[in-house]
């Protein structure tokens, strides 16, 4: 059975996340491309918000028992193959998750304009995962 109490402190912390990454997206993408301070509060919330979706889907496999995982997207798969998540949300948090290792581990070669599309667009996606695992386990 999923620990409500885990789920709760994951929930915070992702939402805590995305409200900073929220603020910050504010600016044009014209201002958002030279303003590097802005640009590392972004990415580092946007690596963390994803970083918990992952571990809060971790925790829901494990605690469940639905399978194991050999990668963070095995997560999501698993998860969809208990129709938990559907198969387009799958997807697009497969994506995040390749978002949130380029983030990890080639900083250099990101494209800003879509650092700021993602920031300013894709976070709904984080929320729908939040919403979804709130009503199911939490």
């Amino acid at each position: 059975m999923v620990d409500r109490n885990i789920l709760v402190a994951k929930v915070t912390a992702i939402e805590k996340c995305l409200n900073k990454v929220k603020e910050k997206r504010s600016v044009s993408v014209e201002e958002f491309v030279i303003d590097e301070d802005n640009q590392d509060i972004v990415l580092f919330n946007l690596m963390q918000a994803i970083q918990g979706c992952v571990d809060m889907a971790a925790h829901i496999v494990s605690d469940e028992g639905y399978g194991m995982a050999g990668s963070m997207n095995d997560f999501f798969y698993l998860l969809r193959g208990r129709n938990i998540i559907t198969d387009e949300l799958q997807e697009k948090l497969i994506r995040a998750v390749g978002f949130r290792n380029l983030v990890a581990h080639e900083y250099a070669k990101l494209d800003l304009k879509q650092v700021y599309t993602i920031a300013t667009h894709g976070i709904s996606d984080l929320e729908e995962f939040i919403a979804i695992v709130i009503r199911r386990f939490a």
